[in-house]
């Protein structure tokens, strides 16, 4: 399973990953939240580890934790994606039925989402037809993005995906239909239905819209939480824009799903939008990941709003967020209200990638909107609006950039004094939480643990490099009960001799053979955390560290040979005396050889 489903490929469906050098990629995790990027993957040894949060393993373990499954369940996903049909022991294939409970749910929203596609050219979706020809999209652009329609019936749904082979209870579960009186009863019923995909592509929830005048119900209706389905984990198009938001390292928040088919129609294939809730902090970590969000990478986040009072207050909500983004973020406003959709219609395609183009930065907006409320001409209305926006200026990180928008302030105010406007700034409420905080460093590990860990990661990713060698090692030439245990484990797997050149191969041995979790801990994280050796180098680097744990060794065997030697009497005990300063001297006779070798003079 694992040989068809290559981990960079699948772990790329979740996240941006960039080379990071020596066959490794780099991202940022998607299991904690992060600033930089400490999330790595070795395709050579399908591995993946976090230096982060110490999540790891191989790419069924990955699936299992970034879908919440089960062991069976992340193998049957795999090979659903590599379109392998399973077949148990016992013999026959794995009815459909026995499947895990999110496979089926999968497989019931696809079964529903092409059941509304085809109900979409039937007479009576009419109104759907004509609401989309209005809005400027083309039966074309309706199959792009899987738009269909829901029959105004009670059970039209219900009785396609039951007559399938799915049951009633999975069909509420998924939130595909409620519970009736006499059975299950559809969800959407005489209604435009787009279908909301994850970023591998997958259905896992509609969005309703509202076209007939006796539908009682709220213009745009969602799939309610579900096992597949979390309105504040979902953005409407990720599927389709999450590789033109990594190349183009932008990603424009929209607020419908028509207002996401006009950006990519109008040339902004980076458009997106929330489902049914406001933009906030999980969503933050959804585009972070495809964005390579990180000081070192620099970026957009554009949010269009509304040009109205709504419109501005929304913006001003995510002025609340926008430092969760490492990267820039903007707003575009259209002055005359209209949104994407509106704005494609009246005056075309250029017209939406011109209100991009013409984003503002978010901290102005923030800024500006807020002074904008007070009358300007007056002292008293000028202390006003200062003293409104000193917050805002005072909760920027960046130093820099905090001191320049307290000029701007200055010269939009009409102050021209930007000492007293820096001292109103520096006296706000909460100002010191808007100041960066150091982070705490990280204790400095030993030199001793520090070559140890070179030496094992060595051996778990280049074990040809050190062979016999390594293995005639005695394990108390490690000083840390980890290093102890996961030599134990490359001595339990059969040691270095044969392992040829390691690989995937080896590295599942010695997961085979390390049943403590710390050690298959280890064994995850060496399988993907470089050595500090460049290729051309290896081999001497690898002789190199092997002398250096040696030579640790034997000095701390002289030390012990030195303490005794001082507690012993050479006129009382002369044997003994001679015995352990000949051994003295043949511990150092050692180590005069090992650190030749270690820096590479023999």
């Amino acid at each position: 399973m694992r040989e068809r489903s290559p981990i960079a490929e699948v772990i790329g469906e979740h996240i941006q990953l960039r080379n990071a050098g020596g066959g490794n990629l780099k991202g940022l995790c998607p299991f904690h939240d992060e600033k930089s990027p400490s999330f790595n993957v070795t395709p050579e040894r399908g591995m993946f580890y976090c230096f982060g949060c110490s999540e790891g393993g191989d790419v069924i373990t990955f699936v299992e934790k970034i879908e919440h499954l089960s062991f069976g369940e992340a193998v049957e996903r795999l090979a659903q994606r590599a379109g392998i049909q399973l077949q148990y022991e016992q013999g026959g294939y794995v009815p459909r039925r026995d499947h895990g409970e999110r496979a089926r749910l999968i497989e019931a929203h696809r079964a529903a989402a092409e059941f509304y596609v085809g109900k979409l050219m039937s007479p009576e979706a009419a109104p759907g037809r004509r609401f989309l020809s209005e809005r400027g999209f083309e039966r074309a652009d309706a199959e792009t993005f899987g738009v269909g329609y829901a029959p105004n019936e009670w059970e039209a749904l219900a009785r396609h995906l039951m007559a399938r082979g799915f049951s009633a209870d999975e069909l509420v579960k998924g939130g595909l239909a409620k519970e009736g009186r006499r059975g299950p009863i559809d969800r959407f019923r005489g209604r435009l239905i787009w279908p909301i995909r994850d970023a591998t592509g997958d259905v896992i929830g509609f969005g309703a819209r509202k076209l007939l005048d006796s539908d009682d119900g709220p213009k745009y209706l969602n799939t309610p939480d579900s096992p597949l389905y979390k309105k504040s984990q979902v953005l409407y198009g990720i599927d389709l824009a999450k590789r033109e938001i990594s190349k183009r390292a932008q990603a424009v928040i929209v607020e419908g799903y028509t207002d996401v088919m006009a950006c990519h129609l109008a040339g902004v294939p980076t458009a997106v939008a929330t489902c049914g809730t406001s933009f906030g902090e999980e969503h933050i970590k959804i585009l972070r990941r495809f964005l390579f969000d990180q000081a070192e990478f620099r970026g957009e986040v554009i949010f269009t709003f509304d040009g109205d009072a709504a419109g501005q207050k929304a913006a001003l909500r995510a002025f609340a967020d926008e430092q969760k983004f490492v990267t820039q973020t903007y707003v575009a406003v259209q002055g005359d209200g209209l949104d994407p959709c509106d704005l494609r219609v009246k005056q075309g395609d250029a017209a939406v990638r011109d209100l991009i183009a013409s984003r503002e930065p978010l901290f102005q907006f923030a800024i500006r909107s807020t002074i904008a409320r007070y009358d300007l001409r007056s002292n008293e209305g000028k202390i006003a609006a200062l003293d409104a926006a000193a917050p805002i200026v005072a909760s920027i990180k960046d130093v820099g950039l905090r001191k320049r928008y307290a000029i701007d302030l200055d010269r939009w105010l009409g102050f021209m004094d930007e000492r007293f406007v820096m001292q109103r700034i520096a006296e706000a409420p909460g100002v010191q939480q808007g100041r960066r905080r150091s982070a705490p460093q990280a204790a400095p590990l030993d030199p001793s643990v520090r070559v140890e860990r070179e030496l094992l990661k060595l051996a778990v990713q280049r074990p040809a490099l050190l062979g016999p060698s390594f293995d005639a090692l005695d394990p108390q030439a490690f000083t840390t009960p980890d290093h102890i245990a996961l030599h134990k484990v490359i001595t339990a797997a059969g040691g270095l001799a044969g392992a040829a050149h390691g690989g995937r191969e080896w590295v599942d041995r010695l997961l085979e053979h390390a049943y403590e979790e710390g050690s298959r801990v280890l064994v995850t994280r060496f399988a993907v955390e470089p050595f500090q050796a460049d290729a051309e180098v290896e081999q001497r680097y690898a002789t190199g560290i092997l002398a250096r744990v040696e030579t640790m060794a034997v000095d701390r065997a002289i030390a012990q040979a030195k303490s005794r030697l001082q507690r012993i009497n050479p006129v009382d005990d002369d044997q003994e005396h001679r015995r352990l300063f000949g051994e003295l001297l043949a511990l150092e006779k050692q180590r005069k050889v090992l650190l030749e070798r270690a820096t590479g003079n023999q």
